[in-house]
């Protein structure tokens, strides 16, 4: 029997067997782990794939847009010299925040996402930066292309979630934190920086 091509016989890992999308770095695909809805943090497991429970969410707080990662892209010596503060990148793919007009409930899906900038954090001296992108063609922000199109209170709600989200009463504040908020250009370096990132670790 004949298969169409592209066809996978097994599942694709989510961050090593997807594309990175169409025209990196400005269009690239998003894996989704979290949705706006979610008081659970997944992520996927990186042996196997497939997601994992990280933990509840502490606070109240819930993500203010679409959360997963960019494939095919890793956090490693390049990522974390752009970062001025931090020692290293966090060794992990690239984090995405994707915004819609539409609610998307689901998670575990890929979409297109047009990057407009980024969010530089600094997690315990790891560089753990947060992409910022809209969802290709949305009727409302499908035409943003860069983070100065957006809303000033959509940055500044995931500016807030990320500076508070793995606060814990008792323990050092200042360990994690937002080191900057930068525009579409700098997003773009960034990206390139995973993409090599990632290929020096894991090869073509």
């Amino acid at each position: 029997m004949s298969f169409p091509a592209p066809f996978y016989r097994w599942r694709p890992h989510p961050w090593h067997g997807l594309e990175i999308g169409e025209d990196p770095p400005k269009l690239v695909h998003a894996y989704i782990e979290i949705t706006p809805f979610d008081t659970i943090k997944y992520e996927v497991d990186k042996s196997t794939g497939y997601m994992r429970v990280d933990r509840p969410q502490r606070s109240s707080s819930m993500p203010p847009a679409l959360y997963g990662f960019i494939p095919r892209t890793y956090c490693g010596r390049r990522v974390g010299a752009m970062a001025p503060r931090a020692e290293r990148g966090d060794g992990d793919p690239l984090d995405i925040c994707v915004i819609s007009e539409r609610p998307i409930n689901r998670a575990e899906v890929i979409l297109n996402a047009r990057v407009v900038g980024g969010l530089q954090m600094i997690d315990r001296g790891e560089a753990d930066d947060k992409i910022i992108a809209v969802l290709q063609n949305d009727n409302y922000w499908g035409e943003a292309r860069d983070i100065s199109d957006l809303p000033g209170v959509i940055t500044e709600r995931l500016y807030h979630y990320f500076s508070t989200y793995k606060l814990i009463p008792g323990e050092d504040a200042t360990q994690i934190f937002i080191d900057e908020q930068y525009g579409a250009e700098k997003a773009y370096k960034v990206i390139q920086s995973a993409m090599a990132d990632y290929e020096e670790e894991y090869g073509g």
